[in-house]
């Protein structure tokens, strides 16, 4: 059987609207949906325990449990609870704030049964519609390929958490999430995780989800610092140590915070930033003041057109009214052998 894996916390509002989903499942096997609560205050738990009596009379059973210690202990936690609480085959995620379509376990099922080493998701539509435009686009998106090579941009993984739908097996393979709670992308590091130990990262080609988007739930800055730096590891562990030597796409902040983000041994692979603009490139070179080395390391900064590949480009996705992607396409490369989108 199945298992929807619900990590729960303070989410009454939402919560009746995630549960009937679940309800609404048109798929014919046995699902069972396995509730952590992570010290809710708000009354999440006896909500959720209000509807058992639904979902056993629809066959599905139900595993509820949580904590009540002053705080929660975070959503990795959440969800390792919930995963090692539960029993069946399959696991599908899902956040209490959102909302399946009647199809999702199905069709994730389908499609996972015939890839017990990856990770599945799906299209989803964005609740409220106009919030993170960009970002929605480039979940629904992205080519099969694309899910394996865009896996270093700032949007982190390309099939997106809420969406996942795995075998128990290959979650246990890779190992837990992690649980240092906040501050800590435990969605990322679970992904990068997997597609080091070779899981391949599916999507079914339907909108199977609402996913809600809360302005307040901002990412903090700690993040932004912790996941920089699990980007740039993989980076250099996944493509820059097979690279003798590269070029940066966009010798601007982007594209020097990255190079002083390399160790020292690639960043002496890297041959020149290239850019679109004139004024950086008149400059002539970068010199990396804060290096120890004497004389400082002075990198040549060129027009694209003069530069040559492989790229790392520093430059948002689908922010330049398609420039950016005119440029690299102009260039006739291929992403993922010629060049990846670090941004």
């Amino acid at each position: 059987g199945e298992v929807m894996v619900l990590p729960v916390y303070n989410a009454a509002c939402w919560m009746e609207e995630c549960l009937q989903s679940v309800l609404h499942q048109d798929f014919e096997g046995r699902m069972e949906l396995s509730v952590f609560d992570d010290a809710s205050t708000d009354g999440s738990r006896a909500l959720i325990e209000s509807w058992r009596e639904s979902f056993e009379k629809r066959g599905v059973s139900v595993v509820i449990s949580g904590h009540n210690s002053a705080k929660p202990k975070g959503v990795g936690f959440a969800k390792n609870q919930a995963v090692s609480q539960s029993s069946g085959r399959y696991l599908c995620f899902q956040d209490a704030d959102d909302v399946m379509m009647p199809a999702r376990v199905r069709m994730q099922y389908e499609m996972a049964e015939h890839h017990p080493d990856a990770i599945v998701g799906c299209r989803v539509r964005r609740v409220p519609e106009d919030s993170t435009v960009r970002y929605t686009r480039w979940i629904n998106s992205l080519s099969p390929q694309q899910l394996l090579t865009q896996v270093f941009t700032s949007h982190g993984p390309t099939v997106v958490m809420p969406t996942w739908f795995c075998s128990r097996d290959w979650f246990q393979r890779v190992g837990k999430f992690d649980e240092g709670g906040k501050g800590v992308p435990e969605d990322l590091v679970f992904f990068y995780q997997s597609l080091r130990r070779g899981g391949a990262a599916l999507r079914v080609d339907e909108c199977l989800l609402a996913y809600r988007y809360h302005p307040n739930a901002a990412t903090h800055s700690v993040l932004e610092e912790t996941i920089w730096g699990l980007r740039v590891n993989f980076l250099q562990e996944r493509v820059l140590g097979q690279w003798e030597s590269f070029t940066i796409w966009n010798a601007g902040k982007q594209g020097r915070r990255l190079y002083r983000s390399l160790s020292s041994t690639n960043q002496k692979k890297v041959m020149a930033f290239c850019d679109v603009d004139e004024n950086k490139i008149k400059k002539g070179f970068y010199t990396y003041e804060e290096s120890k080395e004497r004389p400082k390391p002075r990198i040549p900064v060129l027009h694209f057109k003069e530069s040559s590949p492989p790229y790392i480009v520093c430059v948002k996705l689908d922010m330049t009214g398609g420039v950016l992607e005119c440029n690299l396409h102009s260039l006739h490369l291929k992403e993922g052998v010629d060049y990846h989108h670090f941004s």
